[in-house]
């Protein structure tokens, strides 16, 4: 059996989903649109021991069937054209009559349909009583009470589907006993003269002028034209969409509500608005924000934790991810140590311990170091998500990006890139503006992904040993401000008159779930060892054996100017000199890192890993300790490679440089055009460069210079520009004058 879920967004659809179907969940995209399709699998278990499996699709998230969205336009198509055995409507019982719009669009199709009445332990906590008896009589349909979040229930609506499924159903409408039960009468009748599916679906459609309808059959379509304008003759044309919309909430809030809710006080949602006072308020809305994003990455990356030092303590106390990333750094130091003695023992070559314990090893383990404190950052990000608080983000950003074309809604995939930008990129299907979409593709890169943040982990700290929490938490701020610059400058040359509004439900304040956040802790550590074990381990092998041998394949000494590595570095080092990170002769190194990084961004620093190893050791001579090596890190050894300055300058380029390959071909897809995609890779490399060679240049010029007479005379210039621009735009300001052909 195939049962699909429908719901509003936030009505708990994606939790009842994930808690039915776990780990036998895959995601694709559905047939000829690029929208994520999710599928799972159910069993149930019965009375006789026997298993039922049912397979369930998570409908996207969805206000009505009218074809308004991608996302609407696909589940009426499922639900029409894939002929479910059955629709689990899944409706937020503390947002009754919103979730019910749909419910009564559900009821008009010739489909068995249970509702599942999500979110009754929050009603019953706010001291509401919601009848599902009641609400089931007069929908017609079963009502099973569920907590998605709690796996209330769960059992029981599935038992309860699997009965029903077997029951026939013929759709129903409200509209009979309305003001237009004589038009919904004689256009039912049409349709069934034509022997469609589903005819009071289509009968409700058609009076509504839904534009799929109308496109469906021409003739059907003319025959109830006609109709309509014989009910119109000699009275005013009016909206029937908009008053069978308001004959719906008028059976919803009349007929319905009354009588099935008995009590309620929505303390939740109360206690919602009077946190939104605080977290949504127009001054310190986006303060807090900083300040909570600036908290987690002291608990992730700061050495003085709580800022122990100078009370009483000379050094300050390790924060969690660092504690952890120790932790992990002695558990690998002993798995390196034993896999070349294991190696010694075996008397294998020089070449073979090098390859493995140098090159795999060595590479793979300084990208796995950090892994601690990517699942701290990711259980952070997730825990703010989970309760809500990602959404008044959203609405907050809203306020600043709509001046520059975008919408809280572009914010949304924007933050998915602090995870990784190839879901990010696909966020933006959701956006209904092709320019929009376009221009968030190209911006979302600048948001820092987890895969970078190895790469500050090793280093930050290598130059910036006490204030690496900070220095961090800076370096996503500086992505967040390069986006909404490039932001301006796109609006102002390629994006012109972009224009977007923003619609977005607030949801109510909620405990992170813990199997939720379990869940996507999961995919992530999935993903992150997935890409270490392929890409990571054989680019470190490719790498030392690049490192270690001459264009004639012969092996050389270590750190050879012989070497493969070296000359091709050296080919293109010109490009990178005027960043300042490219300037002496062992910078190769670094320029090879950055262009593994193209394969994914840890590759940076397992690069770095295998190039930059401690100097001094015989890997082939007896009684080699790896274990000593590994703590004379790839951070130590970097610590004499950068300045501040051409650390930062390296950093940005990073940041801001084109991201992995599956990043672009993600672009390449959403994007369906060869030549955008050449455009948007050459974007982010220009800016890069640009960005880099401005940040060096700059405060290479100020060395010595004073730097208060600079943001004084910065100021100054800014305050000129602000006069000009504001009096120009007073200039083209139409005065309403009525007299040319500017005037509205």
């Amino acid at each position: 059996m195939r049962f699909a879920i429908a719901g509003n967004p936030n009505s708990g659809k994606t939790t009842l989903f994930n808690s039915l179907t776990g780990s036998n969940a895959h995601v694709g995209n559905w047939p000829g649109v690029t929208v994520d399709k999710k599928e799972g699998v159910y069993r149930l278990k019965n009375s006789d021991n026997t298993v039922t499996k049912i397979n369930i699709i998570d409908l996207p998230g969805i206000y009505s069937l009218s074809p308004y969205t991608p996302e609407e336009v696909i589940a009426r198509q499922f639900i029409m054209d894939e002929k479910p055995d059955l629709i689990i409507n899944i409706v937020d019982s503390t947002n009754l009559e919103r979730n019910l719009y749909l419910t009564t669009q559900l009821l008009e199709m010739d489909i068995p349909v249970v509702v599942a009445l999500n979110m009754m332990d929050i009603i019953k906590r706010e001291g509401s009583i919601i009848d599902s008896e009641i609400l089931s009589r007069k929908l017609g349909v079963p009502v099973v009470p569920i907590s998605a979040l709690k796996s209330g229930n769960i059992k029981s609506l599935m038992s309860k589907c699997v009965e029903y499924v077997k029951t026939p159903r013929t759709g129903s409408s409200f509209l009979p006993g309305t003001a237009l039960s004589g038009q919904y009468g004689k256009v039912l009748e049409l349709v069934n003269g034509h022997h469609i599916k589903h005819p009071v679906f289509h009968a409700v459609k058609l009076l509504e002028n839904d534009s799929i309808e109308l496109m469906h059959d021409a003739a059907l379509s003319a025959g109830i034209q006609n109709l309509k304008l014989e009910y119109e003759k000699d009275k005013k044309p009016f909206d029937y969409e908009a008053e069978i919309a308001d004959l719906r909430y008028k059976f919803i809030t009349g007929d319905v509500k009354p009588d099935v809710v008995k009590v309620l006080k929505n303390l939740g949602a109360r206690n919602s608005e009077k946190i939104d006072r605080i977290l949504t308020h127009r001054v310190w809305g986006l303060p807090i924000f900083m300040a909570l994003m600036f908290t987690i990455f002291h608990i992730i990356f700061s050495k003085d934790f709580m800022f122990l030092t100078g009370f009483g303590a000379e050094e300050g106390l390790s924060s969690p991810g660092i504690l952890l990333k120790g932790y992990m750094e002695s558990f690998q130091g002993f798995i390196m140590m034993k896999a070349n003695s294991l190696l010694e023992s075996a008397d294998a070559a020089g070449w073979a311990r090098g390859a493995i314990v140098d090159g795999l090893l060595k590479g793979v383990c300084s990208v796995l170091t950090f892994l601690p404190q990517i699942l701290l950052l990711f259980l952070s990000l997730s825990m703010l998500e989970d309760s809500g608080y990602m959404s008044r983000i959203a609405f907050i950003m809203d306020r600043i990006l709509k001046r520059f074309g975008l919408s809280g809604k572009a914010f949304i995939p924007m933050l998915m890139g602090f995870g990784c930008s190839v879901p990010a990129m696909m966020g933006t299907r959701t956006l209904a503006s092709v320019k929009e979409k376009r221009m968030t593709l190209m911006l979302i890169p600048f948001f820092s992904c987890g895969a970078k943040m190895v790469i500050w982990a090793t280093v930050v700290p290598a130059v910036f040993k006490n204030n690496t929490d900070f220095v961090i938490f800076c370096i996503y701020i500086a992505g967040v401000v390069v986006a909404i610059l490039g932001a301006i400058l796109l609006k102002k040359t390629v994006f012109k008159g972009i224009e977007s509004n923003f619609v977005l439900e607030l949801p109510v304040y909620r405990y992170p779930r813990i199997k939720s956040i379990a869940l996507q802790l999961w995919e992530k550590l999935k993903g992150f060892l997935t890409t270490v074990t392929t890409v990571i381990a054989a680019s470190t092998l490719v790498i030392w054996f690049l490192q270690n041998f001459d264009l004639s394949l012969a092996m050389v000494p270590e750190n050879s100017d012989l070497c493969i590595l070296k000359s091709f570095g050296d080919a293109v080092k010109w490009i990178f000199v005027p960043l300042g990170f490219a300037q002496d002769d062992n910078s190769w190194k670094l320029i090879v890192a950055i262009l593994t990084g193209l394969l994914a961004k840890e590759a940076v620093v397992s690069t770095m890993g295998v190039l930059y190893q401690a100097q001094g050791y015989d890997t082939a001579a007896p009684g080699y300790d790896p274990n000593v090596q590994s703590q004379e890190s790839v951070t130590a050894a970097l610590a004499g490679v950068f300045t501040p300055l051409t650390a930062i300058s390296f950093i940005v380029f990073n940041l801001l440089v084109i991201p992995c390959f599956a990043a672009v071909a993600t672009a390449r897809s959403e994007l369906k055009n060869a030549k955008w995609t050449f455009f948007i890779i050459a974007f982010w490399f220009a800016t890069a460069w640009i960005t880099s060679f401005l940040v060096y240049q700059t405060a290479s010029l100020l060395k010595g210079v004073n730097l208060t007479n600079v943001i004084i005379a910065i100021f100054i210039i800014g305050i000129i520009l602000f006069s000009i621009f504001r009096r120009k735009n007073k200039k083209d300001k139409c005065a309403g004058c009525n007299k040319c052909s500017k005037c509205p």
